[in-house]
């Protein structure tokens, strides 16, 4: 156990889950910005093959996936190649795609995340929380892997009220609730990333009550995401002191209140 914004804890590990475009990295990216200025060590893992979670964490065009370097070096390179340094101190893993038209994502997926084990990421950072990003169209395979044992103990999906999005977040839900006696990770809740669209409320409201789940975050659709993206940055670091910015700072705050809550029960 450690010490992080004077508590002890002991590893969070935490999925976000959510149809691609529904602002997952950048929700993710901004949660563990604020995780980080509250004092907490972070490792963000993109599991999406785009390897784009981390980009406004870290501001370098240079982070090699691990794929790629299991392609190009096959085991011959240390952990510190695989990582990157963000803000905060976070710790930022693009988990990569296969070659276009060759391979499985979701095989690489499981390929990436073995080899950070091999290669002691866990043990030589210590991270009081991971988070894993991944993407959430196709919840099998190596998609479902930041769901096993092992990896995150709570799953969060992020929708919006568009019946795409609600689609994707109910396949999770269905995944998860698959898994349930294999000891994979539970559900942690839902997470409104608004799209302003007709009856939004209501539509996530009913999906959390059909999944038996509840909405634990809500985000506003605002211009300040799009002004903290066009800088590269998260709205933590670019705009610290806006409405937005405590938004995420809540939504991170709910998050860890959820998983200190299901290990208290433990």
């Amino acid at each position: 156990m450690r010490q992080a914004a004077g508590k002890e804890i002991i590893m969070i590990k935490i999925a976000v889950y959510g149809k691609g475009g529904i602002g997952k990295s950048t929700t993710v990216s901004n949660v563990s910005a604020a995780l980080a200025d509250m004092g907490y060590k972070v490792m963000q893992i993109g599991c999406d093959p785009k390897a784009d979670s981390t980009q406004s964490l870290h501001h370098a065009s240079d982070i090699r996936t691990v794929l790629e370097l299991v392609r190009e070096r096959k085991n011959d390179f240390e952990l510190s190649d695989m990582v990157r340094e963000g803000y905060g101190g976070v710790i930022c893993v693009e988990a990569g795609g296969p070659t276009p038209g060759l391979g499985c994502a979701g095989r690489g997926i499981i390929a990436a995340l073995d080899k950070l084990k091999e290669k002691g990421a866990y043990e030589t950072f210590k991270p009081d929380v991971v988070i894993y990003d991944v993407l959430g169209d196709v919840v099998c395979g190596g998609f479902s892997m930041p769901m096993r044992g092992g990896y995150a103990d709570k799953v969060f999906v992020i929708t919006s009220g568009e019946n795409m999005a609600i689609h994707a977040a109910a396949n999770i839900a269905v995944a998860l609730d698959g898994f349930k006696d294999r000891g994979y990770a539970s559900l942690g809740g839902i997470i409104l990333n608004r799209r302003n669209v007709r009856d939004e409320d209501a539509k996530v409201a009913e999906l959390a009550s059909d999944i038996k789940s509840e909405v634990i975050g809500e985000l506003s659709r605002s211009e300040t995401v799009t002004d903290a993206e066009d800088l590269g940055m998260t709205v933590i670091e670019a705009f610290p002191d806006s409405e937005m910015a405590g938004e995420y700072r809540t939504l991170a705050k709910k998050m860890l209140e959820i998983c200190n809550s299901e290990i208290r029960k433990c």
